[in-house]
């Protein structure tokens, strides 16, 4: 019997198989929205098993989908942005440390806005740009709503006087709270480009200090506390409720991919508190411990990425930049080199094994590749990581282990193909430093040193 070639073509396209002549089906395009929280480790989500916090919405975006135990950014947060929007190591880029963002140039580096925008997405940045040199529109973002500094929430504090959106200096309000501006400035964003694909690049102000009474937390509350520590939590889990909930309102969360993450582990001051069934982290923000690098990260996009799932998969930030390029169908930069890894398939739930088998994690002069059982840092140390993020103990150097021997030869042999000691590195004297970068070196030069104490 035939079949009419008009009605046989109709079949296999509504069936998603293509034509007859064998032409593949055009892949939707996802929208895609990256929220990246500042100074949030592992300990203050409650889908982590945090003792302390309860984060609803974050954990319905990680029953939804897929929650990482095993996300790496530099345990500092000006050099894990770079790692997100180059897909480039430190040594690579020059930014090793918050003070060096100076050293990374257009016409040295291609950041993911303007990959994105060729494959034909509108791309907006709405919160922290600090670290990063000249403005968001510089490399490639449509629109901006940007703030200078860490922890920005109200005008009475003495440097958040004025946000800049698109280019233009704004006043903020009395009583006007900047996270809710920012939150604003994002569902506006989704809502005049929702039927286009998008990108939004979102960096919110939580959880960094200075920790502020937020809108709803009791009155009389002291800045810095425990108790502000977790309203700052809540808030932040409320505004990202808010911006899932107006995904789902304009029919939107199926065509959204959607990534939660942070910049570093959570800051010293607050570690106390962020413990896991009980225990306390090997480390914090700034350190070369697992609590310095180790972050939160969860992708969520209904109908494609399985629900409920648990990787173990090991994820450097500078994989976001191929993968997301991957799935949006933009060509990666050509005559550089791109650290990252696409780890498509596990979102797309084509494999739950992982893609790695090492991450590198750089700040300033210290770094370290690591598997999942062993670490091995700058200084030939080696560490056994079977019992991370609570511990992490140093193996000794005469060690006849063979599996330890076997995992120093691996590493080893990773670190010196990498060479990161021959890459860019910290440009030294402060007098070549402006004053911004003066201040913020001495304040990374003062946290080197706790976090080198802390690291021994």
């Amino acid at each position: 019997m035939k079949i009419n070639p008009l009605i046989l073509a109709a079949i296999l396209a509504v069936r998603g198989i293509g034509s007859a002549t064998g032409a593949e089906a055009p892949v939707q395009k996802p929208n895609i929205v990256f929220i990246l929280a500042d100074d949030l480790g592992i300990g203050s989500l409650s889908c982590y098993g945090a003792d302390n916090f309860k984060t609803p919405n974050i954990d319905r975006l990680a029953a939804g989908g897929i929650r990482f135990e095993h996300c790496y950014a530099a345990p500092l947060c000006g050099p894990s942005r770079c790692l997100v929007m180059t897909g480039r190591y430190a040594f690579r880029t020059g930014m090793t440390q918050n003070y060096t963002g100076d050293l990374v140039k257009p016409e040295n580096e291609i950041m993911m806005p303007k990959v994105l925008k060729q494959a034909g997405y509108i791309t907006a940045q709405v919160g922290k740009w600090n670290q990063l040199p000249l403005q968001p529109a510089d490399w490639g973002f449509d629109e901006y709503l940007r703030f200078q500094g860490s922890g920005k929430y109200w005008n009475t504090q003495r440097d958040n006087k004025t946000y800049t959106l698109n280019g233009k200096e704004v006043p903020l309000k009395d009583g006007e709270y900047l996270p809710d501006r920012m939150e604003a400035f994002a569902e506006d964003f989704i809502n005049r480009h929702k039927d286009q694909p998008f990108y939004l690049y979102y960096p919110m102000s939580h959880v960094h200090g200075q920790i502020l009474p937020t809108p709803d937390s009791a009155p009389g509350g002291k800045p810095g506390s425990e108790q502000l520590y977790k309203d700052n939590v809540a808030y932040m889990d409320k505004l990202v409720g808010k911006l899932m909930a107006e995904l789902d309102r304009l029919k939107l969360r199926e065509k959204t991919l959607v990534v939660f993450t942070s910049d570093n582990g959570t800051y010293v001051k607050a570690a106390p508190y962020c413990t896991i069934h009980g225990k306390p982290l090997s480390g914090y923000k700034g350190t070369m411990l697992e609590g310095g690098a180790l972050v939160p990260m969860i992708v969520n996009w209904p109908d494609t990425a399985p629900a409920g799932q648990v990787s173990e998969s090991l994820i450097s930030f500078v994989d976001f930049f191929p993968t997301l390029g991957e799935l949006a169908g933009a060509p990666m930069p050509k005559g550089v080199t791109i650290d990252g890894m696409p780890f498509t398939p596990i979102i797309r739930g084509e494999t739950s094994n992982s893609l790695r088998d090492w991450i590198y994690v750089q700040l300033d002069r210290r770094w370290y590749d690591r598997e999942l059982d062993w670490k091995l840092d700058q200084r030939g140390s080696l560490f056994d990581m079977r019992g991370a993020p609570f511990a992490e103990p140093m193996v000794s150097s005469t060690t006849h282990d063979s599996e330890a021997v076997a995992a120093r030869g691996r590493l080893q042999t990773v670190l010196d193909k990498l060479d990161p000691a021959a890459g860019k590195v910290d440009p030294g004297k402060p007098g070549k430093l402006n004053k911004q970068q003066r201040k913020l070196r001495k304040q990374s030069v003062q946290q080197s040193e706790n976090a080198n104490a802390a690291d021994q």
